[in-house]
């Protein structure tokens, strides 16, 4: 495994499955792993965060480790001190690094500096540990991955440039749904049509991505850093709603995902998000679990 886990393509395909082996045994207690006895971690956050925070927080409790918090006016990531000074300071205290900043170049500065591993928890380009959580999800939800169809309807963001890392790595069919203006980055695209190219759609249709699907996933339309487009963004993706009407295009026992926060009433309605199909809480509670795996396996434990 590589020292860093920055991108979804940092792992092969036989090491995602054994960060889901790994988070499916520690999530039914029959893994009590102590893989950070005695380690500190440092979480610096540029970003607000819910979820990443607090799964980061209490995996690294669980794991035996400390955690130890640092925002935006703190540490200021190339700005108050580069990248680089930063890493090379929080070296020679901590063992692990958990970044949640805007620029992944930014991150890619820090993660070459640091002579401990580091953890992409979201830029602006890629949400690795979301999507792996995810899968795990998928895993657990529908009794596995390989052969499902992933249909992903809305803005080409992190979250959808990490999908399309994911296909290649992982056995399932990806299709996705964005209208010409919300593509997702155009070199991890045709990274994703390069390496897998029967398995993955791209539309402007978001009823042809949801077409007998398993899984069907939306986040929301503006991401955080891009409130400056938001007219832009919604005016543009207001067809791409996920709704009971585009539901029904789906497999009738599909499950419905999103990373969460949502915008109620703009990627996605009221009832579906809280219908019987949705699995938005088992997701979240997922970060905890795969994140768990990740800083076990990067640590050696």
């Amino acid at each position: 495994m590589n020292k860093d886990f920055l991108s979804v393509c940092d792992l092969s395909g036989e090491e995602l499955e054994e960060i889901f082996e790994l988070a499916s045994s520690m999530k039914s207690r029959a893994s009590a792993s102590r893989a950070l006895e005695g380690k500190s971690v440092a979480l610096l956050f540029e970003k607000p965060s819910l979820r990443t925070k607090l799964s980061f927080a209490v995996g690294v409790a669980q794991l035996g480790g400390t955690a130890t918090y640092m925002g935006r006016e703190e540490v200021g990531l190339g700005g108050r001190e580069s990248p680089e000074d930063v890493a090379r300071v929080l070296s020679r205290y901590v063992s692990l690094a958990v970044i949640r900043t805007f620029s992944h170049q930014v991150l890619e500065r820090f993660a070459a500096a640091a002579q401990v591993p580091v953890i992409n928890a979201l830029t602006d380009l890629l949400h690795p540990c979301q999507i792996v959580s995810d899968l795990l999800t998928i895993k657990e939800m529908r009794g596995g991955i390989a052969g499902q169809v992933v249909a992903y309807v809305g803005d080409g963001n992190n979250v959808a440039n990490s999908w399309l890392n994911a296909v290649r790595r992982a056995d399932f069919s990806l299709r996705m749904a964005m209208p010409a203006g919300c593509r997702a980055d155009r070199e991890i695209e045709d990274a994703a049509l390069r390496e897998a190219a029967e398995r993955v759609i791209i539309t402007e249709d978001p009823a042809e991505a949801v077409s007998g699907a398993d899984v069907i996933y939306t986040d929301v339309w503006v991401s955080m850093g891009d409130e400056g487009k938001a007219e832009e963004k919604r005016r543009l993706l207001s067809g791409y709603q996920v709704n009971q009407e585009l539901l029904a295009h789906a497999r009738p026992d599909c499950i419905v995902m999103h990373c969460l926060p949502a915008k109620r009433g703009e990627e996605i309605t009221d009832d579906v998000l809280d219908g019987p199909q949705s699995v938005v809480l088992v997701q979240a509670e997922n970060r905890l679990h795969a994140q768990k795996a990740l800083m076990a396996r990067l640590l050696g434990g």
